[in-house]
Parts: C-alpha cells; structure tokens; sequence
C-alpha cells in the first residue's frame, strides 16, 4: 500500500508519546509499503514555531514532508478560548476556533491533503485534538485512519467531536479505555482494533554511566517523563513530601525537562533530560517507577519500565493507567496522599513482592506489546478498512 501519516511535529529528537508512536509504527510499516510523513516545521509543541527546515527529506525509510506553520501559537487567545470551551457554554463557531488556536495551523498541508490525498490508500491520522487531523482527516475521509490518543480530559467533551469521531473509515486505539472513551461516538461498523504499543525485548548489555556521581542514591523512585502540572508532577511533589514527613526513606528522581518549578529539598534529585543510556541505568537500579498522570491514552513509559521488569505505582484516578495496571498486575495504585505514602512504602519495605509485581509486568508486555503482535494488528485493520460490509441475504421475490 501507498500510505500517508499525518502528524503535528516529526522528528527523531522529539520524545513526546503520540509522535513516538507515530515515528515508531510508520518505521514498521515501511517493512512493507511506501509511507510518507505529512507535518510541520515546528519542534516545540507549546509555540509551533517553525524550526525544520520545509519541503522532503527522509528520515530512515520514511519520505517526510514538512509544511510550514502559518503563525505561532498565541498563548492568550488559547487560554482565553479554552475557558469558554470547556465552560460548556461555547458556541459550534468558538469549538471549532478552539482547534485553530491550538494548532499548529498549517494550510498548506490541507491543501496538499485537498489536492493529493488520493493518492494514497489509507491516510493514519494521530491525536484528534490538532489543527491538521481535526481539519484534515473529512479531507480523507473515505480512507482515514485515526490513531486518537484520547485521554478523559475536558477537549474529549467538546460537542464537534460527535460529528468528527463519526468520520473516520477505521480506528486503531492504544488501550481498551481509549477504545470506550470514543467508540460511544463513533459507527459501531466502523473497523477499529486496539493495539497498544510496541516495545523490544530490554537488551542484556551492563555498565552505564554511575548513578552515584549524580548525585543519585539508593534506595529511590523514579519518575520518568516531562515534569508538568498536566502529567501530575506538582500532585506527586506534595505526596512525596507527605511520604518524607512520615519517615520515609527514599529518594525522588525526576528526569525530563521541566515546565514548572521543582523544589530544592535534599529528598529531589533532578535530572533533566537524559540520554538513553541513563534511562536504561536509571531503569535497572530504581525500586519502583511512579506514574502521577490523570490523562493518558496509554503510558508508554509504564510499558517501558515493565519491560525492565520494574515494579510501578500509577494514579488509579486515570482510567488508562488503572487499566493497564489491573491487567497487568504489575505492582501498586493510588487516589488519595494517604494511598501514596502506603503503597510506597509497601514496595520500598517488601522487596520480595515488588519484584512479583515486575515480573508480572514484563510477562504482559512480552504477552501483549511485541511488535509482531502489535504490527499484525495494525495491518490487519488497515486492511478491513474501506473494506465493504458483505452484502445482506436477498429478500425472495413475491
């Protein structure tokens, strides 16, 4: 097949999870049909500044072609709008300026998608809530397939989306939730499979760079990822605090780059971004891995540390999280602070039951997030789609 993906930034420097799992199942998908990447310039997902240069270029097997950002985003008018959106009281015109001012606003890739969209047999659209899936995807529609990436979060209420979630020929979700979440929307014929993400077997290679030279000390927890409001951060500093305030013993690891601040206490250590190297050092010697998020479509970072064979503990206030944690029992959830200091404690002080719990993990992820199993998934439905229902048993004539 001829395919095309559709994405708001694309780039082998760029960590965020719908644009990894994009990067990744397009990669996959070259084994054996031509794909093409249509995105922006941009880089940075708060500003859609263009930073790319425009035009083709390859990246591995892939043909990228990269459109320009019309304007950046002004942050003002987003928020400004998004108040009034998410107040239930907006209009269909406020709903539908809601997906301009997120962005990024790429016209030209419209046009592209207008004059050329045929050309391809199926077009894989990622994240619903972007300037370029939400007006692209009617563009292509009779063959589009979207990869959501919902969370429960207030853009999921907005009342365009009923129309929206009802135009795409097949849909690939990454959990059974994220399946729930839109499915209540969306025809039941339409061709839809839930595929997870996909992950290699952990490399057995040892040594890595030396934890204690940054300042990292056992026992401690980590927490992987952008350090954001919106993925819980502020929440998990004020429990771990409340942990610290009890006695407990234990250190805070935070790596990722940070949008807010984080306190300097002794009990914190920061790390900012890092390599994959470290990751994989941090990885191996932490004793639990805690996910704080209350909006996910699936923690690509969970599936990462079970594969390590890393107990974690998740904030069971996200379905998401709740879910892939029940079915894979691989270790510990919370709602509440109180919830948080004991299950930590619970894992830092039974070693014994923490290293089940990994295990269990890792048995679901060899189980369920192989990429053999995730690809048959994915071709599977890219081949039902546009696929004609079979024909009803003709009625005897009279």
């Amino acid at each position: 097949m001829k395919l095309a993906c559709v994405i708001h930034r694309f780039g082998a420097d760029i960590a965020g999870g719908s644009e990894t799992n994009c990067r990744q199942i397009a990669t996959h998908l070259a084994a054996a049909h031509h794909v093409t990447i249509l995105t922006t310039r941009a880089r940075d997902h708060v500003t859609w500044r263009n930073a790319y240069p425009g035009g083709e270029s390859r990246l591995g097997p892939l043909t990228v072609l990269r459109f320009p950002v019309a304007r950046p985003r002004n942050i003002g008018r987003f928020i400004d709008i998004s108040d009034a959106v998410f107040s239930g009281r907006a209009t269909a015109a406020d709903e539908e300026e809601w997906f301009r001012e997120n962005g990024p606003v790429t016209p030209d890739l419209l046009e592209f998608l207008d004059r050329r969209g045929r050309e391809f047999d199926r077009v894989l659209f990622w994240s619903y809530r972007y300037f370029n899936t939400f007006f692209g995807l009617p563009l292509a529609a009779d063959r589009a397939v979207l990869v959501p990436t919902a969370e429960e979060d207030p853009a999921i209420h907005i009342g365009l989306l009923s129309e929206f979630f009802a135009r795409p020929a097949g849909y690939l979700f990454l959990t059974a939730e994220e399946q729930q979440l839109i499915g209540r929307r969306a025809p039941a014929a339409t061709p839809s499979a839930v595929i997870g993400c996909g992950i290699d077997p952990p490399s057995s290679a040892g040594g890595g760079p030396s934890l204690e030279r940054l300042g990292v000390t056992d026992p401690f927890v980590l927490y992987l990822g952008r350090i954001d409001p919106n993925k819980g951060c502020d929440t998990l500093l004020q429990h771990f605090s409340r942990f610290v305030e009890q006695g407990g013993r234990a250190q805070l690891v935070m790596a990722g780059p940070a949008n807010m601040p984080v306190p300097d206490a002794p009990w914190i250590r920061r790390l900012g971004f890092v390599d994959a190297a470290l990751r994989d050092a941090l990885l191996a010697r932490t004793r639990a891995l805690v996910v704080p998020s209350p909006y996910e479509s699936l923690s690509m970072v969970l599936v990462e540390a079970w594969n390590r064979s890393v107990p974690a503990l998740v904030n069971a206030r996200c379905a998401v999280l709740l879910g892939q944690m029940l079915r894979a029992n691989g270790g510990l959830y919370y709602r509440t602070a109180a919830e948080f200091v004991a299950a930590l404690d619970f894992l830092l002080g039974h070693q014994d039951v923490a290293g089940r719990f990994g295990q269990q993990g890792f048995e679901y992820v060899d189980r369920e997030y192989r990429w053999p199993t995730v690809m048959a998934k994915v071709e599977s439905l890219l081949e039902r789609v546009g696929t004609p229902a079979p024909p009803a048993c003709p009625k005897h004539a009279v």
